[in-house]
């Protein structure tokens, strides 16, 4: 396999990797700011819920990967013959030495700790010796691995839950990978409702659900539709807008005595949620990480 890397403006980002792909026959195409590394490394995404700084980088570097040498060859030859592509520079082309790319990519991701106790691990690593609970869980298309500070904490909230908090009826709302309510289940869960308005993450949560050993009838995944009645833990890691938007949804839910758990709320944050949910209940922050926060109440036992 052979790996060409160019420079290009920002203008010419897209077109350059489009003719990579459609007519010179690269398997695939990244872009990374040309700047990394330096005073002009600039962020091209803005926090959860803003809008992006930019559009892109003011100079990129594109590595295409090829097949042959000759294939790698005749795609800087187009490339820098093009008049459309004037502004490309070639920077290198090199064999790459074989490697185990599935190996590689698993090596990127190891067990995740929770609690001491309590650990997330892909399905290639063994659990450490130290850990009592295990939630086995793969990367893949829906969000919720673990990595996450959000999703740690969440997790975290449920292993260390206050004495008050029971899991008779757990929600789960925009279960993801249905990484919570496979917690949730494994701490006792009397039963388990994941929700989510992807098709793709309520089949993810059944499959990791399956994985773990939870049978249906203890966790339903499905659309949001399906959230009835009242639930003694309502969780919810999404974002802080839609959590806003979400209130009084999320709060019909809750059960006198039961406990309402966000998360994917930034620090900044606090003060805007607590206002959305106060004419209900009473925000309070109960855990940080990484400019990340956790943020629950319970619903006093004599509420209606």
């Amino acid at each position: 396999m052979f790996e060409l890397v160019l420079r290009a403006p920002q203008s010419l980002v897209e077109p350059v990797s489009d003719a990579l792909m459609d007519e010179l026959d690269a398997l695939s195409v990244s872009v990374a700011d040309a700047d990394a590394g330096t005073e002009g490394e600039r962020a091209l995404f803005g926090e959860p819920g803003m809008p992006a700084p930019a559009a892109g980088w003011d100079r990129s570097t594109l590595t295409a990967l090829f097949e042959t040498e000759a294939a790698a060859e005749r795609a800087a030859t187009w490339l820098l013959a093009s008049v459309e592509t004037g502004g490309v520079h070639v920077q290198s082309m090199d064999e790459l030495a074989e490697q185990d790319w599935v190996r590689l990519t698993q090596s990127q991701f190891a067990p995740v700790e929770i609690t001491p106790e309590f650990w997330v691990v892909p399905s290639w690593h063994e659990p450490p010796a130290a850990a009592r609970q295990v939630i086995r869980l793969d990367p893949g298309l829906a969000f919720g691995t673990g990595t996450h500070p959000t999703t740690r904490m969440c997790l975290r909230w449920l292993a260390r839950r206050p004495g008050t908090a029971r899991l008779d009826r757990v929600l789960d709302y925009g279960c993801g990978s249905g990484i919570l309510a496979i917690g949730a289940a494994l701490m006792g869960a009397g039963h388990v409702d994941a929700l989510d308005i992807d098709p793709a993450a309520v089949q993810s949560t059944a499959d990791n659900a399956a994985r773990n050993g939870v049978s249906p009838a203890a966790l339903e995944p499905g659309l949001p539709d399906r959230a009835e009645g009242l639930y003694s833990v309502v969780l919810a890691n999404i974002l802080a807008t839609p959590l806003k938007l979400l209130a009084p949804l999320l709060t019909s839910h809750l059960a006198p005595g039961g406990w309402l758990v966000l998360a994917g709320i930034l620090e900044r944050q606090a003060e805007e949620l607590m206002a959305a949910y106060a004419p209900a209940l009473a925000l309070a922050v109960a855990d940080r990480e990484e400019g990340w926060i956790l943020m629950t109440a319970q619903r006093p036992a004599g509420d209606p």
